[in-house]
């Protein structure tokens, strides 16, 4: 090795080892599957014993009366998320996250799935928080749901920063001072027995906690 490759070498070490934890560990995030397409696997329904969940076409599906499927892996705290969703004519679910192990319908942040339900809060939406009355997906049709979720300071309050995005496009970044729920796992929710859901394709990315500001 010459005496020009050892200097450069030694340089590029020693500009790795300045680096922020944070940020080398930003640089070796990766998708991490939580459903490997053909079993429950890492999941586990909480609710309503006649409530169906199964895996059907390389989804799971859930049908029949109310209950929750709970992820067995976490708990996570800042991440990006993602699923492929479909929702039936008039059905109603939710994709949770920071919830507890064994939640009920608000125990943990909802981030909507209704394309035509009677309730009128459509996908896209915080539920509680932030909401969409605009339809952006048709029923019985699959779009990408996908969330990043991090704690962070804003003009020095400390607060949640909940970016919601449907097939690439993103709807709002919304900034929860409350820090309503500080970890948790992911579940989906079966709302009643006119709606059919299905998910496919989960992943989750840890992210490093935030800079002090």
């Amino acid at each position: 090795m010459t005496r020009s490759i050892r200097f450069l070498t030694f340089l590029m070490l020693g500009a790795l080892s300045g680096l922020a934890p944070s940020l080398l560990q930003a640089q070796d995030a990766k998708w991490v599957s939580l459903f490997d397409g053909k079993t429950m696997e890492g999941w586990e329904k909480v609710g309503k014993v006649e409530s169906k969940w199964e895996v059907l076409d390389g989804a799971l599906a859930g049908s029949g009366p109310a209950s929750m499927l709970v992820s067995t892996q976490g708990p996570y705290k800042n991440f990006k998320y993602r699923a492929e969703v479909k929702i039936n004519d008039k059905g109603n679910s939710g994709l949770y996250f920071r919830c507890t192990r064994k939640p009920g319908f608000s125990d943990g942040y909802e981030a909507q799935i209704d394309s035509t339900h009677s309730d009128p809060i459509r996908t896209g939406s915080l539920y509680g928080m932030c909401h969409v009355y605009k339809r952006l997906v048709e029923p019985d049709t699959w779009f990408t749901y996908e969330l990043e979720v991090r704690d962070d300071v804003w003009r020095g309050k400390n607060m949640t920063r909940i970016k919601i995005t449907i097939n690439g496009d993103e709807l709002y970044e919304y900034l929860d001072f409350e820090k309503t729920f500080k970890e948790g796992h992911f579940a989906f929710q079966q709302h009643d027995p006119g709606s059919k859901v299905s998910i496919r394709k989960i992943e989750v990315m840890e992210l490093p906690e935030a800079a002090k500001k």
